[in-house]
């Protein structure tokens, strides 16, 4: 039963994608007005992002888009999109990247400000044209199903190693802080009985010379 639960999480693809309006700004292009959505990928992945926008070129509104990472990759960032657009890269690291789109008003007198976007964000396996590789390697459906289904858990499978490599450097570091916070304390702790037992020697001797005891 768990078995088949794996195989269908697997099978089952994603039927909905994020569906979003955003505003219009007037005056020049700001990263401070985009509005962004985040997702993480491994290295060397496939990523293709598909942008359903409403409205057209010209109608007062200008919609530009923006992918990148963490680490300061920048993948595409086209320009007055409508329309449907679709966008692929192969990530460059282990990072999180953001889709960000900003929506600059060219013309006051538009009435309606915002524009409608839907996002499709496929990665790994799920970004693959299976149709094509079916025709192209001649593979039965049932092989291409069970090829992607295969690709799928290896990634699962890579994402879980690199969880765990991650936990590994995050542990190997927490024990290595309290190692040295522990050496801290002592020599601290050892600097305070050293500074009191002077204070006690240099007391007895200052009152033995003023003949106090």
């Amino acid at each position: 039963m768990l078995a088949l639960k794996l195989i269908l999480a697997f099978a089952l693809p994603l039927i909905s994608a994020l569906k979003f309006d955003i505003q219009a700004h007037p005056g020049s292009e700001s990263s401070k007005q985009e509005r962004c959505i985040r997702n993480f990928v491994a290295k060397d992945q496939l990523v293709v992002v598909t942008a359903t926008v409403s409205g057209k070129r010209g109608d007062g509104q200008i919609l530009n888009m923006h992918i990148k990472d963490a680490v300061g990759n920048d993948y595409h960032r086209p320009r007055d999109i409508a329309g449907e657009a679709r966008y692929a890269f192969t990530s460059h690291a282990d990072s999180a990247f953001d889709v960000c789109f900003e929506n600059i008003l060219t013309h006051q007198a538009v009435s309606d400000r915002t524009r409608s976007i839907e996002l499709d964000i496929d990665i790994g396996a799920d970004a693959k044209d299976w149709s094509a590789i079916q025709a192209g390697e001649k593979l039965k459906p049932v092989e291409a199903e069970l090829r992607r289904i295969s690709e799928s858990a290896k990634e699962v499978v890579d994402e879980m190693d690199y969880l765990r490599s991650r936990e590994m450097r995050l542990r190997d570091t927490n024990e290595s802080t309290n190692e040295r916070v522990k050496w801290f304390a002592i020599g601290t702790m050892g600097m305070l009985v050293a500074l009191g037992v002077w204070q006690v020697v240099y007391l007895r001797a200052y009152f033995r010379s003023k003949h106090l005891i």
